[in-house]
C-alpha cells in the first residue's frame, strides 16, 4: 500500500497484510471445500457420511468395548469390541507357534531387524556405522532366531511364525529382490539379444502367474526335482518364491523409470566419454529411480501384504496366527476383533512405508532443485 508522508511529502510504501478472508482455515475450507456448487454437495455428502461412520465406530472400538479380562465370559455383556481376545492371545497372534518361554528372542530380533530397515532409510547415518550396524544386527537376528548358541534352544524354521515371520520375508524379500529387479531392468533394455531375450521371458513368464503358484512351485513342484536324500528348508523355498516373484514386478517398474528419463542424459553421458557401467551408475539409475520411487514403494507395500499367501505351504505369518486364534469355539464369536487387530498392524506397516515414500520425494525433489 502507498501513502504521501505529511511531514516529507515523499511516497511511502507500506505492507499490508492480505484479508482474513483470504488467507487462514476459513479460506482454505472455502477454496477446497465449498468453492463450486458440486464441490459443496460432496463436501455435504462427505460430512453426512462421516457423521453416520464414526460416531458409532468409535463407540464400538472404544468406549462400549472391553479391556480386561481372562476369557470370553468377559465380553458377554459388551456391546462393543472384545479386546480382551488381544490381551489373552496377544503372544500367539505375534509369535505363532515359536516356544512359548522363549519367544523373547523373536521380539527382540524382531525390533533389531525394523531398527535397523530404519535406520537405512535416512541418509543421515549412511555411512561406515550403518554397515558395521548390518554387520553386527545381521547376525544377531539369526541367532536370536534359531539359537543354539550361548544356552538358547534351537528352534527350527517351522516353529517361526506370527509377526516376526512376517517382517523377515517382507524385509528380505525386498532388499534382495530390488538388485535383481534393476539387473533385470537393464538386461530388458540391452542391446544384446540373448541378454534382452532371457531377461523378457523371466519377467512375462513370472508376471504372467500369481504369487500362489509360484509358492506352490517352490514348495511342492521343486523338491521332487531334488536328488533323493536332498531337502531344502520350506522356508528358505518360500523366501526365494517371494523374491523371484517381487523382482519381476519391480523389474517392470524400474524400466518404466528408465524409458521416461530423456533421451539427451543418455547423449550426454556418451558425450563425455563414460562407460556403459559408470553411465549407468551414475546418471541414469539415480533418475530412472526418482521417478518411480512411488511405484517401487507401492510394490514395497504389496509384497508385505502378499506374505500372507505362505498359509498355502503351510506357513503361519501374522494373519493366519491372527486368525487361528479364534479357532477355539469360545472365541470365535470375536473374530471380528482378530481381523481388526491385524488390521491396525498392517496398517502401521504399510502407512509408514507410504509416509517415507513421501519422505525421500520431498528430500529428492530438494536436492534436485538445488
Amino acid at each position: 500500500m502507498t501513502y504521501i508522508d505529511q511531514t516529507t511529502e515523499e511516497p511511502v510504501v507500506r505492507a499490508v497484510s492480505p484479508p482474513s478472508s483470504q488467507i487462514g482455515p476459513v479460506a482454505w475450507v472455502r477454496k477446497n471445500l465449498f468453492s463450486s456448487i458440486p464441490n459443496t454437495l460432496l463436501t455435504l455428502v462427505a460430512l453426512f457420511l462421516l457423521w453416520k461412520l464414526i460416531p458409532p465406530l468409535l463407540d464400538w472400538l472404544l468406549f462400549s468395548a472391553t479391556f480386561s479380562g481372562s476369557g470370553p465370559e468377559a465380553c458377554k455383556a459388551t456391546t462393543g469390541a472384545c479386546w480382551t481376545l488381544v490381551g489373552v492371545k496377544h503372544r500367539f497372534m505375534l509369535f505363532g507357534f515359536y516356544t512359548y518361554e522363549e519367544q523373547w528372542r523373536p521380539a527382540i530380533a524382531t525390533i533389531v531387524l525394523l531398527a535397523l530397515i530404519c535406520g537405512s532409510g535416512y541418509p543421515r547415518f549412511w555411512g561406515k556405522p550403518l554397515a558395521l550396524a548390518w554387520l553386527i544386527g545381521l547376525p544377531l537376528f539369526c541367532v536370536l532366531m534359531w539359537g543354539g548358541v550361548l544356552g538358547m534352544p534351537m528352534v527350527e524354521t517351522d516353529k517361526w511364525g506370527g509377526l516376526p515371520l512376517t517382517v523377515v520375508l517382507a524385509a528380505v524379500g525386498i532388499v534382495v529382490s530390488f538388485p535383481f529387479g534393476v539387473v533385470l531392468a537393464l538386461g530388458r533394455r540391452s542391446t544384446l539379444p540373448a541378454i534382452r531375450t532371457v531377461s523378457t521371458l523371466y519377467i512375462e513368464l513370472i508376471r504372467g502367474v500369481p504369487l500362489i503358484s509360484v509358492l506352490f512351485m517352490a514348495s511342492v513342484m521343486f523338491p521332487l526335482f531334488l536328488p533323493e536324500g536332498v531337502t531344502i528348508n520350506k522356508l528358505l523355498r518360500a523366501q526365494v518364491g517371494i523374491i523371484l516373484f517381487t523382482a519381476a514386478y519391480q523389474a517392470e517398474t524400474v524400466r518404466g523409470g528408465l524409458q521416461a528419463l530423456p533421451k539427451g542424459q543418455y547423449e550426454a553421458a556418451d558425450a563425455l566419454g563414460l562407460s556403459y557401467w559408470q553411465k549407468t551408475l551414475l546418471i541414469v539409475l539415480p533418475q530412472s529411480l526418482k521417478l518411480v520411487i512411488p511405484s517401487l514403494v507401492n510394490q514395497f507395500i504389496s509384497t508385505f501384504k502378499d506374505t500372507s499367501l505362505v498359509l498355502i505351504i503351510g506357513l503361519y505369518d501374522f494373519l493366519t496366527t491372527s486368525r487361528t486364534a479364534v479357532a477355539d469355539p469360545a472365541w470365535q464369536p470375536f473374530y471380528v476383533e482378530a481381523y481388526a487387530f491385524a488390521a491396525i498392524v498392517y496398517f502401521a506397516f504399510c502407512f509408514s512405508m507410504s509416509r517415507y515414500s513421501q519422505f525421500l520425494e520431498r528430500r529428492l525433489g530438494a536436492q534436485g532443485r538445488r
